[in-house]
């Protein structure tokens, strides 16, 4: 990571591969810690991480109980996939989808035999679509109607959008929810009372399509 600091998406082809040796006993607390550890590990850099992992032979009602080892897997990881064929040879394929900020889903794919590629083919279950953040959409209609850029505190942005909301409170709502809508950046200054105080300076991100709207704050 620090050689390569732009990274997005670590994908770890397999689990085993990372895992330490001992034993061919894994227990709950065994796979729960081990995923935990890779799940910090991608929170402190801010990525994404893809495990594969294996599934076992023997069927269930549950697909996700196909999930190789217990369910301390899943229950340390934000969500999971399991892709299945009725047949080796098949080129069409269910891919099951669970996580804890989405609903599940189940997706059925086709294999494209020239790309080797999966493509989509239907869903059984409505497509998962972010809900929109009220707050952002007042942010992209106020800062951006006139210019593609601005700059201020957290004060000065509550009073430019005329909300009731505290400033840290702001501040704190933009650093979960803005980064996927705006390039945002902070700076802190020392004031002429000696205290420190943050300045925003958002910009629209320019790679933006003209024909498809933001799903969390509607803007294009």
């Amino acid at each position: 990571m620090r050689e390569h600091p732009d990274t997005g998406l670590i994908i770890i082809d397999t689990l085993k591969r990372v895992r330490e040796a001992g034993g061919a006993d894994y227990s709950y607390a065994s796979d729960y810690d081990v995923v935990a550890r890779l799940k910090a590990l991608a929170d402190s850099y801010k990525v994404s991480m893809l495990i594969v992992h294996h599934t076992r032979k023997q069927k269930s009602e549950d697909i996700f109980d196909m999930i190789s080892g217990t369910n301390g897997l899943m229950g340390a990881a934000d969500g999971a996939f399991v892709l299945s064929k009725d047949k080796r040879t098949s080129n069409n394929a269910t891919l099951d989808v669970a996580g804890r900020d989405q609903q599940d889903m189940k997706i059925h794919l086709v294999r494209d035999s020239e790309r080797l590629v999966w493509n989509f083919a239907k869903s059984e279950t409505e497509m998962w679509k972010e809900p929109p953040e009220p707050l952002l959409e007042k942010i992209a209609d106020t800062l951006f109607s006139e210019s593609d850029r601005w700059e201020g505190t957290a004060s000065e942005l509550c009073e430019r959008l005329a909300v009731d909301i505290k400033p840290n409170v702001l501040s704190l709502r933009l650093s979960i929810n803005a980064s996927s809508c705006f390039v945002i950046t902070v700076s802190v200054i020392r004031t002429a009372a000696h205290t420190t105080e943050e300045r925003f300076h958002f910009g629209k991100k320019p790679s933006r399509r003209r024909d498809k709207r933001c799903q969390r704050c509607q803007c294009f």
